[in-house]
C-alpha cells in the first residue's frame, strides 16, 4: 500500500466504532499510523474510481474506433483497390 507523500492537512472525522477499531488493527498489522492507514484506504478508493472511470473511457472509444471501422471498410477496400 504505498501511497506517494503529498502535503498533510490535519483533520477531524467521525466514524463508526467498529471502523475505528479495524482500523486501529490493520494500523497496528502493517506497522504504520492510523492517519496512514486510513489515508491508504482514501487513495485505494479514488484510484479504483479513476482505474473505473479510465476503463469506461476505454470501452467507449473503442466502441466508436470499431464503429467508424465498420462504416469505412468500404471506402478503405476501395482506395487500396480490394474487393469489400
Amino acid at each position: 500500500m504505498g501511497v506517494v507523500a503529498m502535503t498533510a492537512q490535519k483533520v477531524t472525522i467521525t466514524m463508526a466504532a467498529e471502523l475505528l477499531a479495524y482500523a486501529d488493527r490493520e494500523a497496528r498489522r502493517l506497522q504504520i499510523s492510523r492517519s496512514q492507514f486510513i489515508g491508504e484506504a482514501v487513495a485505494a478508493q479514488k484510484a479504483s474510481e479513476e482505474a473505473a472511470l479510465a476503463a469506461e473511457g476505454y470501452a467507449f472509444y473503442a466502441a466508436e474506433a470499431a464503429e467508424f471501422a465498420d462504416a469505412s471498410s468500404e471506402a478503405n477496400a476501395e482506395a487500396w483497390g480490394h474487393d469489400s
